[in-house]
Protein backbone atom coordinates (compact mmCIF):
# COMPACT_ATOMS: atom_id res chain seq x y z
CA UNK A 1 0.00 0.00 0.00
CA UNK A 2 1.40 3.38 -1.04
CA UNK A 3 1.26 6.21 1.49
CA UNK A 4 0.39 9.31 -0.56
CA UNK A 5 1.32 12.54 1.21
CA UNK A 6 0.30 14.98 -1.52
CA UNK A 7 -1.14 14.76 -5.02
CA UNK A 8 -2.55 17.01 -7.73
CA UNK A 9 -2.55 16.97 -11.53
CA UNK A 10 1.18 17.73 -11.72
CA UNK A 11 2.84 16.20 -8.66
CA UNK A 12 2.60 13.24 -6.32
CA UNK A 13 4.53 12.82 -3.07
CA UNK A 14 4.78 9.49 -1.28
CA UNK A 15 6.27 8.29 1.98
CA UNK A 16 8.98 5.88 0.83
CA UNK A 17 9.66 2.96 3.15
CA UNK A 18 13.23 2.06 3.99
CA UNK A 19 14.80 -0.56 1.75
CA UNK A 20 13.24 0.54 -1.53
CA UNK A 21 15.21 2.30 -4.25
CA UNK A 22 13.86 5.54 -5.67
CA UNK A 23 15.15 4.76 -9.17
CA UNK A 24 16.33 1.49 -10.68
CA UNK A 25 19.93 0.32 -10.51
CA UNK A 26 22.03 -2.74 -11.34
CA UNK A 27 20.30 -4.85 -8.66
CA UNK A 28 17.17 -5.08 -10.76
CA UNK A 29 15.00 -4.49 -7.68
CA UNK A 30 11.73 -2.72 -8.38
CA UNK A 31 12.14 0.97 -7.51
CA UNK A 32 9.63 3.39 -6.01
CA UNK A 33 9.10 5.17 -9.31
CA UNK A 34 7.84 1.95 -10.92
CA UNK A 35 5.72 1.06 -7.88
CA UNK A 36 3.99 4.44 -8.04
CA UNK A 37 3.56 4.19 -11.82
CA UNK A 38 1.82 0.83 -11.41
CA UNK A 39 -0.37 2.25 -8.67
CA UNK A 40 -1.49 5.22 -10.79
CA UNK A 41 -2.08 3.05 -13.85
CA UNK A 42 -4.33 0.69 -11.89
CA UNK A 43 -6.13 3.34 -9.85
CA UNK A 44 -6.85 5.63 -12.79
CA UNK A 45 -7.37 2.77 -15.26
CA UNK A 46 -4.88 4.25 -17.70
CA UNK A 47 -4.54 2.20 -20.92
CA UNK A 48 -1.09 3.47 -21.91
CA UNK A 49 2.18 4.23 -20.18
CA UNK A 50 2.16 6.47 -17.13
CA UNK A 51 4.54 9.44 -17.12
CA UNK A 52 6.33 9.84 -13.80
CA UNK A 53 9.48 11.92 -13.53
CA UNK A 54 12.08 11.45 -10.79
CA UNK A 55 12.83 14.87 -9.30
CA UNK A 56 15.13 13.94 -6.41
CA UNK A 57 16.32 10.89 -4.48
CA UNK A 58 17.01 9.67 -0.98
CA UNK A 59 19.21 6.72 -0.05
CA UNK A 60 17.77 3.21 -0.17
CA UNK A 61 17.87 2.62 3.62
CA UNK A 62 16.37 6.08 4.29
CA UNK A 63 12.62 6.57 4.56
CA UNK A 64 10.45 9.61 3.97
CA UNK A 65 9.20 12.03 1.36
CA UNK A 66 9.83 11.49 -2.33
CA UNK A 67 8.24 13.86 -4.81
CA UNK A 68 7.53 12.76 -8.39
CA UNK A 69 6.34 14.79 -11.38
CA UNK A 70 3.25 13.63 -13.25
CA UNK A 71 3.83 16.02 -16.16
CA UNK A 72 6.91 17.05 -18.12
CA UNK A 73 6.17 20.71 -17.32
CA UNK A 74 6.24 20.01 -13.59
CA UNK A 75 9.41 17.93 -13.95
CA UNK A 76 11.43 20.63 -15.70
CA UNK A 77 10.22 23.36 -13.36
CA UNK A 78 10.83 21.33 -10.20
CA UNK A 79 14.31 20.39 -11.45
CA UNK A 80 14.98 24.11 -11.79
CA UNK A 81 13.74 24.81 -8.24
CA UNK A 82 15.99 22.09 -6.82
CA UNK A 83 18.97 23.32 -8.85
CA UNK A 84 18.40 26.87 -7.58
CA UNK A 85 18.07 25.56 -3.99
CA UNK A 86 14.55 26.91 -3.67
CA UNK A 87 13.20 23.71 -2.14
CA UNK A 88 13.47 23.51 1.65
CA UNK A 89 14.15 20.01 3.02
CA UNK A 90 14.41 18.86 6.59
CA UNK A 91 15.45 15.45 7.87
CA UNK A 92 15.04 13.76 11.23
CA UNK A 93 17.96 11.59 12.31
CA UNK A 94 18.27 9.35 15.34
CA UNK A 95 21.96 9.22 16.22
CA UNK A 96 23.96 7.14 18.67
CA UNK A 97 25.01 9.00 21.79
CA UNK A 98 23.76 12.02 23.70
CA UNK A 99 24.48 15.13 21.64
CA UNK A 100 25.54 17.86 24.04
CA UNK A 101 25.33 20.90 21.76
CA UNK A 102 21.74 22.02 21.17
CA UNK A 103 22.52 23.12 17.63
CA UNK A 104 25.53 23.27 15.35
CA UNK A 105 26.64 24.11 11.84
CA UNK A 106 28.87 21.45 10.29
CA UNK A 107 31.16 22.28 7.38
CA UNK A 108 33.38 19.60 5.88
CA UNK A 109 34.83 18.56 2.55
CA UNK A 110 33.68 15.19 1.26
CA UNK A 111 35.41 12.82 -1.12
CA UNK A 112 33.29 10.08 -2.72
CA UNK A 113 34.57 6.55 -3.21
CA UNK A 114 32.41 5.12 -6.00
CA UNK A 115 33.70 1.57 -5.54
CA UNK A 116 32.66 1.54 -1.87
CA UNK A 117 29.63 3.78 -2.50
CA UNK A 118 30.74 5.86 0.46
CA UNK A 119 31.79 9.44 1.19
CA UNK A 120 34.64 10.43 3.48
CA UNK A 121 35.49 13.70 5.21
CA UNK A 122 38.78 14.82 3.75
CA UNK A 123 41.09 17.79 3.33
CA UNK A 124 39.78 20.72 1.32
CA UNK A 125 42.82 20.49 -0.93
CA UNK A 126 42.06 16.90 -1.92
CA UNK A 127 41.22 16.17 -5.53
CA UNK A 128 37.48 16.28 -6.24
CA UNK A 129 36.61 17.07 -2.61
CA UNK A 130 33.31 18.94 -2.35
CA UNK A 131 32.17 21.29 0.38
CA UNK A 132 29.31 19.97 2.51
CA UNK A 133 27.32 22.10 4.96
CA UNK A 134 24.48 21.11 7.26
CA UNK A 135 22.79 22.43 10.36
CA UNK A 136 21.34 20.34 13.14
CA UNK A 137 19.18 21.01 16.17
CA UNK A 138 18.48 18.55 18.99
CA UNK A 139 14.75 17.81 19.23
CA UNK A 140 14.74 15.04 21.84
CA UNK A 141 17.10 12.86 23.86
CA UNK A 142 16.67 9.24 24.88
CA UNK A 143 18.92 7.24 27.21
CA UNK A 144 21.49 6.40 24.55
CA UNK A 145 20.23 8.20 21.43
CA UNK A 146 19.46 11.73 20.28
CA UNK A 147 16.87 12.92 17.76
CA UNK A 148 18.17 15.66 15.47
CA UNK A 149 16.43 17.87 12.96
CA UNK A 150 18.86 18.35 10.07
CA UNK A 151 18.81 20.93 7.29
CA UNK A 152 21.30 20.67 4.45
CA UNK A 153 22.76 23.61 2.57
CA UNK A 154 24.52 21.38 0.04
CA UNK A 155 23.30 18.11 -1.47
CA UNK A 156 26.33 15.83 -1.40
CA UNK A 157 26.45 12.05 -1.61
CA UNK A 158 25.65 10.53 1.81
CA UNK A 159 26.24 13.97 3.31
CA UNK A 160 24.19 13.66 6.50
CA UNK A 161 25.41 10.13 7.15
CA UNK A 162 29.10 10.91 6.69
CA UNK A 163 29.16 14.25 8.48
CA UNK A 164 27.32 13.04 11.58
CA UNK A 165 29.51 9.94 11.71
CA UNK A 166 32.62 12.13 11.48
CA UNK A 167 31.65 14.02 14.65
CA UNK A 168 31.11 10.67 16.43
CA UNK A 169 27.31 10.63 16.23
CA UNK A 170 26.54 7.98 13.59
CA UNK A 171 22.94 7.43 12.54
CA UNK A 172 21.36 4.49 14.32
CA UNK A 173 21.57 1.33 12.21
CA UNK A 174 23.99 2.81 9.67
CA UNK A 175 26.71 0.16 9.68
CA UNK A 176 28.37 1.75 6.64
CA UNK A 177 29.05 4.85 8.71
CA UNK A 178 30.18 3.32 12.01
CA UNK A 179 26.90 2.52 13.76
CA UNK A 180 27.45 -0.14 16.41
CA UNK A 181 24.62 -2.42 15.31
CA UNK A 182 22.03 -2.77 12.58
CA UNK A 183 18.32 -2.05 12.94
CA UNK A 184 16.07 -5.09 12.98
CA UNK A 185 14.52 -4.10 9.63
CA UNK A 186 17.92 -3.19 8.07
CA UNK A 187 16.90 0.46 7.87
CA UNK A 188 18.89 3.44 9.05
CA UNK A 189 17.11 5.87 11.37
CA UNK A 190 17.07 8.75 8.92
CA UNK A 191 13.78 10.24 7.73
CA UNK A 192 13.14 12.81 5.00
CA UNK A 193 10.62 14.68 7.15
CA UNK A 194 9.44 17.81 5.34
CA UNK A 195 9.56 19.34 1.88
CA UNK A 196 8.50 22.93 1.18
CA UNK A 197 8.40 24.73 -2.18
CA UNK A 198 6.41 26.99 -4.45
CA UNK A 199 4.18 24.89 -6.70
CA UNK A 200 5.69 24.97 -10.23
CA UNK A 201 2.32 25.51 -11.94
CA UNK A 202 -0.16 27.04 -9.47
CA UNK A 203 2.38 29.19 -7.60
CA UNK A 204 0.92 28.13 -4.25
CA UNK A 205 3.19 27.48 -1.27
CA UNK A 206 3.29 23.75 -0.58
CA UNK A 207 4.61 22.03 2.54
CA UNK A 208 4.59 18.24 2.79
CA UNK A 209 5.31 16.28 5.95
CA UNK A 210 6.04 12.58 6.41
CA UNK A 211 4.71 10.60 9.34
CA UNK A 212 7.21 8.78 11.55
CA UNK A 213 7.85 5.11 10.80
CA UNK A 214 6.08 2.59 13.04
CA UNK A 215 9.27 0.65 13.66
CA UNK A 216 12.18 0.42 16.02
CA UNK A 217 13.21 3.53 17.95
CA UNK A 218 10.65 5.64 16.09
CA UNK A 219 7.89 4.04 18.20
CA UNK A 220 9.52 5.37 21.35
CA UNK A 221 10.05 8.82 19.85
CA UNK A 222 6.45 8.93 18.64
CA UNK A 223 5.26 8.11 22.17
CA UNK A 224 7.57 10.61 23.87
CA UNK A 225 6.71 13.47 21.51
CA UNK A 226 2.98 12.78 21.87
CA UNK A 227 3.36 12.90 25.67
CA UNK A 228 4.92 16.35 25.40
CA UNK A 229 1.90 17.83 23.61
Amino acid sequence: MIAILYEDNHLIAVNKPSGILVQGDSTGDKPMVEIVKDFIKKRDEKPGNVFLGVIHRIDRPTSGIILFAKTSKALSRMNKLFAEKKVKKTYWAVVEGIVDREEQRLEHYLSRNHKLNKSFVTNSNSDKAKKAVLYYQVLHRLKTYSLLEVKIETGRHHQIRSQLSHIQYPIKGDLKYSSKRSNSDKSISLLAKTLAFTHPVSGKEIEIEADLPHTDVWKIIRRDLAAQL
